[in-house]
């Protein structure tokens, strides 16, 4: 298929849900362009397979976005920590979602070099760097689907310990951290029961 028709294709489908939209929903557009106010951040994974506004049938607006290879929340990664203060400390999100899914080539991955003797080497490119936690944790799980949810729970555990959530529990914030697994061969959204507030477990 020529990249200039996929494109196109692109380009297209984009216009004809615009008019949809606006014919469905007049003034949509220019309401939403005056700001947002989301009461939602959804931290998942960059996988194609899971569009988090699709999959929870959200409109524009709803959701605000972090996406990344296997859904990590590492504490010293600047972009996911400037999207985490700018949701809680700006936008005034009351939710956090960190949402794995089954079936994750990023902890197939994890899963596979955990089997193997650890290098006495530095990873040597940027995805096996960042992929480093996950191999860590996978070397204490068999089962892929145990790992996809230990990476969650892990992950909602470094949220939690962010400077940024510290700050908006002390100042009163009612802020929740959440813990989903979405379920590609059923296309469903699975909560671990990990939420964790203010004054600890939800």
């Amino acid at each position: 298929m020529p990249q200039d028709y996929i494109l196109a294709r692109l380009l297209s489908n984009n216009a004809q849900w615009a008019e949809d939209v606006d014919r469905a929903e007049p003034g949509f557009f220019a309401e939403t362009a005056k700001g947002q106010a989301p009461k939602v951040l959804y931290i998942g994974c960059a996988d194609s397979r899971v569009p988090e506004s699709v999959v929870t049938a959200s409109k524009p607006g709803d959701i605000f976005v972090h996406r990344n290879i296997a859904n990590q929340f590492h504490l010293n990664d600047d972009s996911a920590l400037s999207v985490l203060t700018y949701a809680v400390a700006h936008v005034g999100v009351q939710h956090v979602i960190l949402v794995g899914h089954t079936n994750c080539g990023g902890a197939a991955a994890c899963h596979a070099a955990a089997r193997k003797p650890p290098s006495a080497e530095p990873p040597a490119d940027p995805l096996t760097r960042w992929l480093a936690p996950l191999t860590e944790i996978a070397r204490e799980h068999e089962d892929l689907t145990d790992l996809v949810e230990a990476n969650v729970r892990a992950q909602v555990t470094n949220i939690a310990a962010a400077d940024v959530m510290a700050a908006a529990w002390a100042a009163g914030k009612d802020v929740q951290v959440h813990g989903w697994v979405y379920e590609l061969e059923t296309g469903r959204m699975r909560d671990l029961g990990v939420s964790v507030g203010k004054a600890g477990p939800v």
